[in-house]
């Protein structure tokens, strides 16, 4: 019984030792997972604190880009604000010179018109063209014709013509011009400058001119006239509008294009020259070709008479020799026959000859 009671306390001690060690184990288990997870959370708040750290520095970073951009285009637009603010104000200011110049112009034309008689306002235009015109002509236009038009004997004429030439005296160009004011208009009633563009035709083709201008200083308030060169072709052919200021750029701008065209005729005519040298030779090469055709035409027909008579010759000469040759053969059968003669045989039918020869042969020494 003691036995049985000291074995349950031994293993009752040992199931306490287990126990103890189980709890052991545990505790130990327990304060592994619990460090564990005090670790695993200690990483979470430190990746936490950094991805936070790392939002914050690109947060701060997009907003201060952000605010970059947004001042870079304040300043492009106030730079642009500036540029058209200097643009207008250059505008302005050019609008204002053209207005200026354009109102001085009209006071001195109106100063002009009121100080000046009717007569003497036509002389002043056309001294105005010709005096700005002789400024440059030394330099610009030496070897042109610039003279007032005097010949009337087609009925009219206009004020002034323009030529110019090349040292070789082909023209290059020809201007009719013709100078109307108001004044012109108060005496003929012509207000328009429609007016004159029949008679300015007229003169132009009267006079053998390739282009007419009409310096104009009739309907003064057309924005039409004002606006510089104006080309009327469409009613009649190379003939133009201006007003007094553009005199000069229009003979320059004329000047120019016909020289152009100058150039282009004389590579025309170089171009034209090398196709007459081809024909020239297309020509002379057909020429010859025929030339020598009709050479050996008469050469194969003296050829193919020459050929005949030789033919006829050789038949001549071939009848000859076939008559010679039966001549010959006669002559030999002659001889043929010649050689088998005797006296015996001349003598066989003959007895009288036999007679003779045979006294003959007895005779001494063949008297």
């Amino acid at each position: 019984m003691a036995e049985t009671i000291r074995s349950k306390d031994v293993e009752i001690e040992r199931l306490v030792g287990a126990a103890k060690n189980v709890e052991l184990s545990t505790q130990l288990a327990v304060k592994n997972a619990t460090e564990d997870m005090k670790d695993k959370l200690l990483d979470l708040e430190t990746d936490l604190k950094l991805e936070r750290s790392k939002q914050e520095i690109a947060k701060a970073q997009a907003e201060a880009s952000h605010n970059q951009a947004i001042q870079d285009l304040r300043h492009q637009l106030e730079l642009k604000i500036k540029e058209a603010e200097t643009s207008e104000a250059s505008l302005r200011e050019s609008h204002r010179q053209q207005i200026a110049d354009r109102e001085e112009q009209i006071e001195r034309l109106k100063e002009l018109k009121a100080k000046l008689s009717t007569k003497m306002l036509g002389e002043t235009l056309e001294q105005h063209c010709e005096i700005e015109f002789n400024r440059i002509r030394h330099t610009a236009f030496p070897n042109a014709y610039f003279e007032k038009d005097n010949d009337a004997s087609s009925g009219t004429n206009g004020d002034y013509i323009f030529r110019e030439k090349t040292g070789e005296g082909s023209e290059i160009i020809s201007i009719m011009f013709e100078m109307k004011n108001e004044s012109d208009a108060g005496i003929s009633g012509k207000k328009k400058n429609e007016d004159h563009f029949k008679k300015l035709d007229k003169d132009r083709n009267d006079k053998g001119c390739e282009y007419a201008v009409l310096v104009s200083l009739l309907e003064k308030e057309s924005e039409y006239y004002n606006c510089g060169i104006v080309d009327i072709s469409h009613k009649y052919p190379k003939m133009y509008v201006v007003r007094p200021q553009f005199f000069i750029p229009i003979i320059t701008l004329l000047y120019n294009s016909a020289m152009k065209s100058v150039q282009y005729k004389n590579e025309l005519a170089i171009v034209r020259s090398q196709q007459v040298d081809i024909t020239n030779f297309e020509n002379e090469l057909e020429a010859f070709k025929g030339g020598f055709q009709r050479n050996v035409d008469l050469f194969a027909k003296q050829y193919q008479a020459s050929i005949d008579a030789i033919d006829k010759s050789m038949d001549y000469l071939q009848k000859t020799k076939d008559s010679l040759t039966k001549a010959a053969n006669n002559l030999r059968l002659a001889n043929n026959k010649a050689q088998d003669v005797t006296i015996k045989r001349l003598t066989r039918n003959n007895p009288t000859m036999q007679a003779r020869f045979s006294e003959i042969r007895s005779l001494p020494n063949g008297e």
